[in-house]
């Protein structure tokens, strides 16, 4: 047998995988079946929708597990911050790796071990080793992050492709929306071990699914060789700014610790700069920032998703230590955020259509700002009626539903045609660091309050009741300026790409 003889007379051992690089083909009597193409689909939305299942559902166990772990705003923040770190570092690897050697085998490499990571997450003894296990099921994801769209682009066609990516969308929207929910029910009833088990079954089941209906790669890269000293410089310089921005209220601005993660980021950064504009085959294309258009929208993809999970991250803390709401209540609030955002982010593509990306995309911001004064104004006055608050998380995910869709749409469209590929990884990526700067930067803020209006210092104190609420108020005012950034970039974007 010679490698890569994907002919079906054969008979495929799973051991070929690793001796030959080939991959398993699809069983003949599912591979001939009229839905197998939304088969395909039914797969990546499963991916889609654990993916975002698992990020929002992590957010309200936060404050439960610094309590069970007795750990610093800090220390719990990395339960969350490991899994997008690992996952931004590794996708644009994933992403050429995939293009290069196939995209079955990765795919279900990713659900293996995502699968593996979760159940070792809900059994992780300590706050170390469940993150430690979290960074694990990042690289899972990234390995799902990075194929997902190729595979279901190639088994649908372009006559069906609209419908299918809607759907993945779909599935990713009530991913995150039923995360908050599902997590304060599991919470609430069985403990936080219980938000990993729960997305086992259906990253098993689609495992299994996967390895007996996914077609095989066509079409590599063989032509393409790997960029080694990019990914060598992208790992450790996200880390470095990850791990500078959450501990920046604890090490201190003009601290050694501080400003040595600080110039390790730029130089790596700048050396990453200067080899990917050199390299034929970059990991990330720089040359997209050259249009002000692009680069202005990739702020707006950045600060949107930190809008997003900034508040996840406050509002946990917030009803949970602040007002004392039972698990299954903080979920049910939480989601008032995703479920509105789903509610309107269908009509802004009309308004983009009628009015261009500049007036909803800063009329989306200046409704999540509005949004963020009344729950300031919640936060700040315990007898101000919870209407107050839910209405607030209502116009707060309304704003970024209208929002979102018009930036990227923007973003993409600004990225000339034969760098649209490139453009689409990019603007990936910049989701999940916007993420992790939403998480980064509320925690630091939190904890940078907390210690200033109670003079301590420790970071083995909980804190809980008005001192927290204040400092959430201050969270707050950082979102504030995180949105007026972003629709001031909308702004001075062009109203149509050139």
């Amino acid at each position: 047998m010679s490698v890569g003889d994907t002919s079906p007379a054969r008979r495929f051992r799973p051991a070929d995988v690793i001796r030959y690089g080939t991959e398993p083909p699809p069983l003949a009597v599912i591979a001939r079946l009229p839905w197998h193409p939304w088969l395909i689909v039914g797969i990546t939305c499963i991916g889609a929708f654990i993916g975002q299942l698992d990020a929002s559902i992590v957010q309200i166990a936060l404050p439960i597990l610094g309590t069970r772990f007795k750990a610093s705003l800090e220390s719990v923040s990395w339960v969350s911050l490991a899994y997008l770190l690992a996952f931004a570092a590794s996708l644009p690897i994933f992403g050429r790796l995939c293009e290069m050697f196939g995209r079955k085998s990765l795919y279900l490499l990713g659900y293996l071990l995502f699968t593996v990571a979760t159940s070792l997450c809900g059994s992780a003894p300590n706050l170390a080793w469940l993150v430690a296990f979290r960074l694990l099921q990042g690289i899972g994801g990234a390995l799902l992050g990075a194929n997902s769209i190729s595979i279901l682009v190639k088994a649908v066609g372009a006559d069906r492709r609209a419908r299918a990516l809607g759907i993945f969308s779909a599935a990713q929207a009530v991913g995150v929306s039923l995360g908050p929910v599902i997590g304060g029910v599991l919470l609430g009833a069985y403990g936080w071990r219980a938000i990993f088990w729960v997305a086992v079954p259906f990253s098993a089941a689609a495992f299994l699914i996967g390895w007996l209906a996914l077609p095989q790669t066509t079409g590599l890269a063989k032509d393409k060789v790997f960029d080694w000293q990019g990914a060598l410089c992208l790992t450790p310089a996200l880390i470095a700014l990850v791990l500078a921005l959450n501990q920046v209220s604890v090490w201190g601005l003009a601290s050694p610790a501080l400003l040595f993660c600080a110039a390790l980021f730029a130089i790596l950064m700048i050396f990453l700069i200067r080899h990917e504009h050199a390299f034929a085959f970059p990991l990330l294309d720089f040359r997209l920032f050259v249009r002000p258009a692009f680069s202005c929208g990739i702020v707006g993809v950045v600060l949107g998703y930190a809008l997003l999970y900034g508040m996840f991250f406050l509002m946990s803390f917030a009803l949970v230590r602040g007002y004392h709401d039972p698990a299954t209540l903080v979920g049910l609030r939480l989601a008032i955020v995703p479920v509105a955002l789903g509610l309107v982010a269908p009509f802004s593509g009309a308004l983009t259509d009628r009015l261009g990306p500049r007036v909803p995309s800063v009329g989306g911001m200046a409704v999540s700002i509005l949004a963020l004064l009344l729950l300031s104004i919640a936060a700040t006055h315990p007898h101000a009626s919870r209407f107050v608050d839910g209405a607030g998380l209502a116009l707060f995910g309304a704003g970024l539903g209208v929002f979102i869709a018009p930036n990227t749409s923007a973003t993409m469209s600004a990225a000339p045609a034969d760098l649209s590929g490139e453009a689409g990884a990019l603007v990936n990526l910049m989701r999940v660091l916007g993420t992790s700067l939403g998480v980064v930067s509320a925690s630091s803020m939190l904890s940078w309050q907390i210690q200033a209006g109670t003079g301590v210092h420790s970071s083995a104190v909980i804190f809980e009741g008005r001192h927290l609420l204040k400092a959430i108020e201050s969270g707050f005012a950082m979102l504030m300026v995180f949105a007026l950034i972003a629709g001031l970039a909308s702004l001075v974007r062009a109203p149509r790409p050139a």
